[in-house]
């Protein structure tokens, strides 16, 4: 057998890279991760997913935005708030973070080699270091490429990282801006518009679809515009932008409509690129398409096949969960162990908007599309005691529930850790359990677990209903 460097070589060190080193090296492989200086831990620790959600609860906590239902509208932790208030505590969690993963490397004898990774061809790769000329080239059987993605830029806009933004500039912002507009309703854009709402930002959202968030359930998407409303964000929908214009004042941006909107701050969101341009994909006999993402079978593996891509790279559904999954599962398969077979289509989606909105299993305009019958129980936050108690007076639980076998078809949470929540029901669907066993089950009291208790009642209820009348 040809003689390599290492077992496995994973090119980033994010969620999907690390679960795919540490995997094999529980294997006993000899395993290393390719990743630039500075970013241990990838786009997920460093600009993404970890900065965003520490500086939401930074948000939540400094504005007092959930105790205001409590203490009045103007209640607040503190009345100046800075942005140096709000990157204090993200710093100290991304460092802390960043030395959780090198300690598990570590632990697990995984080589972290400092560079930037370029293929030579599909089993060797050369490290680039940050000096002049520093570089070193190493050998693999199997290859993870696990590089993630980076915010889109469009051409046609300027961007200084100051006046326009992507979500990565928004973490070196020199102050709160007094107006922000925002460019695209995903994801991320609507996170980010809900946080500078809080803060009191006021924010206008353009979007070029008709509507935002199309993939969750309607009713959930309408009390979340509903809030936002609340907060003075401003929608516009079916518009897209033309230009915007940029001077010492601020911005000016240009709808195709016609319509202008001036505002301190303009935010892009207008997807991700994964991050493939520099790595030379073509020498390892592979391509990437226009958004630089990485085609894989149902086991991860590229076209070349001991090498195998995971995690935002390859595209939807582009979560850290299910990349960290998709390594683990990836690194299995690359050295024959056997994985479990877990349904993909139970992966939960967290939104994590002020408020929270989370969801697993179908929707009901799925299971409508599908002609899959199902009734709907739900229950309010108000009308919990733990609701009362934490002054969420909106949140709610949404169960879709067969009326014929009483099986949990899906789950939908608005509110105060909706993406805490949503697990229970993930696990009743996971394990083939039904509507029943909440009935029966007895919760916590005062909890937002009970909520899956008034919910199970009223589907139950209404099923009960309908075969009184049948």
């Amino acid at each position: 057998m040809e003689s390599h460097d290492y077992d496995l070589l994973v090119i980033g060190s994010g969620p999907g890279g690390q679960k795919a080193a540490i995997a094999a090296a529980k294997l006993g492989k000899r395993v290393a991760i390719v990743e630039r200086r500075g970013m241990v831990g990838g786009v997920c620790t460093q600009t993404g997913t970890i900065p965003s959600k520490t500086l939401r609860e930074a948000v939540l906590y400094l504005t007092g935005y959930a105790m205001r239902g409590l203490y009045g509208e103007s209640y607040r932790v503190k009345q100046d708030i800075t942005v140096q208030d709000l990157l204090a505590r993200t710093h100290f969690v991304i460092g802390r973070e960043v030395e959780v993963i090198r300690n598990q490397l570590q632990r697990n004898r995984v080589d972290l080699l400092s560079g930037e990774a370029r293929f030579l061809d599909e089993h060797a790769v050369e490290v680039l270091g940050e000096r002049r000329g520093e570089h070193q080239t190493v050998t693999a059987a199997k290859i993870v490429v696990a590089t993630g993605t980076k915010p889109a830029r469009p051409a046609t806009v300027e961007f200084d990282d100051r006046r326009v933004v992507d979500s990565d500039g928004i973490l070196a912002m020199e102050a709160i801006p007094a107006s922000m507009v925002v460019v695209g309703a995903g994801v991320i854009g609507i996170e980010y518009a809900s946080m500078f709402a809080a803060l009191g930002t006021r924010v206008t959202v353009v979007e070029r679809r008709p509507t935002m968030l199309d993939f969750c359930d309607t009713e959930v998407v309408e009390s979340l515009k509903f809030h936002l409303r609340d907060l003075a964000v401003t929608f516009r929908f079916g518009e897209e932008v033309s230009g915007v214009s940029v001077s010492e004042k601020g911005t000016v941006t240009t709808l195709a409509s016609g319509k202008k909107i001036a505002a301190e701050t303009v935010m892009y969101s207008a997807g991700r690129q994964g991050v493939t341009d520099e790595l030379a994909v073509e020498k390892a006999g592979l391509e990437a398409d226009a958004r630089g993402r990485l085609a894989v079978d149902e086991h991860y593996r590229t076209s070349v096949p001991h090498i195998y891509a995971v995690g935002d790279v390859i595209g939807f559904p582009a979560l850290a969960a299910t990349s960290m999954e998709q390594g683990r599962l990836a690194a299995y398969h690359a050295f024959d162990e056997p994985a479990g077979h877990g349904d993909a289509t139970l992966a939960p989606y967290g939104i994590y908007t002020i408020p929270e909105v989370s969801y697993c299993g179908a929707t009901e305009a799925e299971l409508t599309e599908s002609a899959v019958p199902y009734e709907v129980g739900i229950a309010r936050y108000r009308e919990l005691a733990r609701g009362q108690i934490v002054g969420d007076d909106y949140g709610m639980l949404k169960l879709l529930v067969s009326p014929d076998t009483h099986a949990l078809l899906g789950v939908h949470v608005f509110g105060t850790s909706a993406t805490e929540l949503v697990h229970v029901g993930q696990a009743i669907m996971g394990c083939g359990g039904t509507v029943d066993y909440l009935v029966d089950a007895v919760l916590n009291y005062p909890t937002l677990s009970e909520a899956y208790k008034v919910a199970a009642l009223d589907a139950t209820n209404k099923i009960r209903a309908l075969q009184a009348f049948a």
